[in-house]
């Protein structure tokens, strides 16, 4: 199995010593699992323009593309991907939100459906847990299978030893997390990944070169084998997503008639 740490923190801190811990733990059930890192302080990624060049016309348009080509290809090759962010004011550090902000497209059309993300947080008093479930409920909008949470007080500036009772809990996110990815198995989608999937399904039958205002979302959702199904052919559905899928597309096709969306500058 692969696996890429992703430190979204500017410093290598207590929530980077608590994902130096999880790697062991991952190399003691696996030992043939390959590891990498990507440190956003050394990426060198600018700060979102909001241009909408990515939502327009694609990521490649990206003013940003060289640095997002080099993350985009590292996320690519992970099975399973370590997110470690400290928690600043109840939420993710601005390094961090910047990825999630070059990410925002994907939202619109998802991918990453066979991959699998543990979210780490520590925080010297509250808001890990509230940072924790943004920054997963992000990965899986952008169509990672599972995102598994691990959020821990560390009451330290800097010297940070986890308690029995944290490293217990460390270890069971961390068991849950590395057995679900070596396994393989892909999870079928919950209802709410559903909701938003369905319904970009149903608006962009509208969203042809012919339109107005074309976009990206046109030709990745009129694509022959994604338009026909409820959510991404390697993820198992269920007779009851059908059903539901097919709502939200109803819905969304009626909405995307008329409703325009015209990104102008």
């Amino acid at each position: 199995m692969n696996y890429l740490l992703v430190n979204g923190s500017p410093r290598r801190g207590n929530t980077w010593k608590l994902a130096e811990l999880i790697k062991a733990r991952i190399l003691e059930a696996q030992p043939d699992a390959a590891f990498r890192e990507l440190h956003l302080a050394q990426a060198a990624l600018p700060f979102c323009l909001g241009c909408s060049n990515c939502f327009r016309l694609g990521p490649e348009h990206c003013p940003h593309r060289a640095v997002m080509e080099s993350i985009l290809a590292e996320l690519n090759w992970a099975d399973g991907v370590i997110v470690s962010l400290s928690t600043y004011n109840m939420a993710a550090p601005a390094l961090y939100k910047n990825l999630e902000d070059h990410l925002c497209y994907l939202l619109h059309r998802p991918c990453f459906f066979t991959k699998k993300a543990l979210v780490v947080t520590t925080t010297g008093g509250v808001g890990a847990a509230k940072a924790a479930k943004t920054a997963a409920g992000t990965l899986t909008g952008i169509g990672f299978n599972r995102a598994y949470r691990l959020a821990v007080p560390s009451h330290s500036w800097n010297c940070f030893a986890p308690t029995e009772k944290q490293s217990r809990k460390a270890r069971a996110a961390t068991a849950r997390f590395a057995a679900d990815v070596g396994s393989g198995i892909l999870h079928p989608p919950g209802l709410l990944n559903l909701i938003p999937y369905n319904l970009f399904r149903g608006m962009c039958v509208w969203q042809t070169s012919a339109g107005p205002y074309p976009t990206a979302d046109g030709p990745h959702w009129t694509d022959p084998v994604r338009a026909r199904r409820c959510y991404d052919a390697a993820v198992p559905v269920r007779g009851y997503h059908r059903l539901f899928g097919s709502l939200f597309y109803g819905i969304g096709k009626v909405a995307g008639k008329r409703v325009t969306v015209s990104y102008r500058k």
